[in-house]
């Protein structure tokens, strides 16, 4: 694996910190043991450090991941697609939401 590779993944993960993404040249990898990798990553925008331990596998991608039963699997399978508009209508249910999840699912 080529650690240019490894630099650019890394520089597209946010600082846990503030949220924004590092740079490139803040990145470097410290070593490899096999697929686990080692990265520190500095964010120029808080200030802070960060360690990265990364398991980066060469290969074919698996056929196909998933954690959902075989019923979710189907009743899922069966769903309409998610549109562009669902996104924006939860979006901005979201921005008003409270947090006050008992009143969102009482039956009233």
């Amino acid at each position: 694996m080529d650690e240019r590779l490894i630099k650019r993944l890394v520089s597209t993960i946010k600082c846990s910190i503030c949220g924004h993404c590092y740079e490139g040249n803040n990145v470097k990898v410290l070593g490899h043991d096999d697929d686990v990798w080692f990265v520190s990553a500095y964010c120029r925008t808080c200030g802070s450090h960060s360690l990265v331990a990364a398991v980066i596998k060469e290969g074919p991608l698996p056929d196909f991941i998933t954690d959902l039963t075989d019923d979710e699997f189907d009743r899922f399978s069966e769903a309409e697609e998610i549109t562009a508009d669902d996104v924006l209508d939860i979006h901005s249910f979201l921005k008003e939401f409270d947090g006050d999840f008992p009143s969102l699912f009482s039956e009233e």
